[in-house]
């Protein structure tokens, strides 16, 4: 089985620059998107249909928000439940998870808050962590767990090119580091770290200094797995 989890920053966006292509030669069994920035009203027909002819199912959860956050699964394996939210309202409100059931695991798509410039919503981000762990744990007393997505967090300085620049900034906060380390202390590993122990591997730029083309980057998306499930995990990578 192969998964892709990728932040679009705007699907409508995505789709005008090739995602469909991408998509296409990617041929994976599941897609799990985030910060797609469509309301699930303004989902279009186009949108829905997306794989639908080589057997795909999607399904979308939009923030109220018009054109922020929200996620999507695009899979060709049928789910024998999907759940949007994990069932409070400050964050569903906001397409922050979904949660698709099969046989033998649970998969959460999942786009943590970010917690802003002057760390003005630490807070709720901290929070965010602290329940989105106690749903995991939920339902992991039936099935393993896989969750993906955008987390808003380098977890270690390894994760950021220049960590001491950004010890208090968003997304390094002591704070944030620490509410990531709960969840994986409860038995949950950072696949990536497992297959690669390297610097200099990053999943996000920022626009300005170009920064993209110098590697001045940070690793704030992931793949985590539940240990129990270890064994079945082949490899774990990503693109620039």
């Amino acid at each position: 089985m192969k998964i892709i989890s990728w932040n679009v920053n705007g699907i409508r966006a995505a789709m005008k620059k090739g995602f469909i292509d991408f998509f296409n030669k990617a041929d994976v069994d599941i897609f799990c998107l985030q910060e797609t920035k469509i309301s699930d009203n303004d989902v279009t027909d186009e949108l829905k249909q997306i794989g639908s002819l080589r057997g795909y199912k999607t399904y979308w959860f939009g923030a109220e928000k018009k054109g922020y956050s929200g996620t999507a699964i695009i899979t060709r394996i049928t789910p024998i439940s999907v759940k949007k939210g994990i069932g409070v309202k400050k964050f569903d409100k906001e397409g922050r998870t979904i949660i698709v059931e099969f046989k033998k695991f649970y998969l959460i798509d999942v786009y943590a808050p970010n917690a802003k410039h002057g760390l003005v919503r630490l807070d709720e981000k901290v929070e965010f962590n602290r329940l989105f762990i106690n749903y995991c744990e939920k339902l992991r007393k039936k099935k393993p767990i896989i969750f993906c997505g955008d987390l808003n967090v380098a977890h270690k300085e390894i994760d950021l090119r220049n960590p001491k620049e950004n010890k208090n900034n968003a997304g390094f906060s002591i704070e944030e580091r620490n509410a990531f380390q709960k969840q994986l202390d409860k038995g949950y590993l950072d696949t990536f770290r497992i297959f690669n122990k390297e610097p200099g591997n990053y999943t996000w730029w920022s626009y300005r200094f170009n920064a993209r083309a110098k590697n001045i980057g940070w690793r704030i998306d992931y793949f985590i797995v539940s240990k129990e499930l270890q064994p079945k995990v082949f490899s774990s990578e990503f693109s620039r």
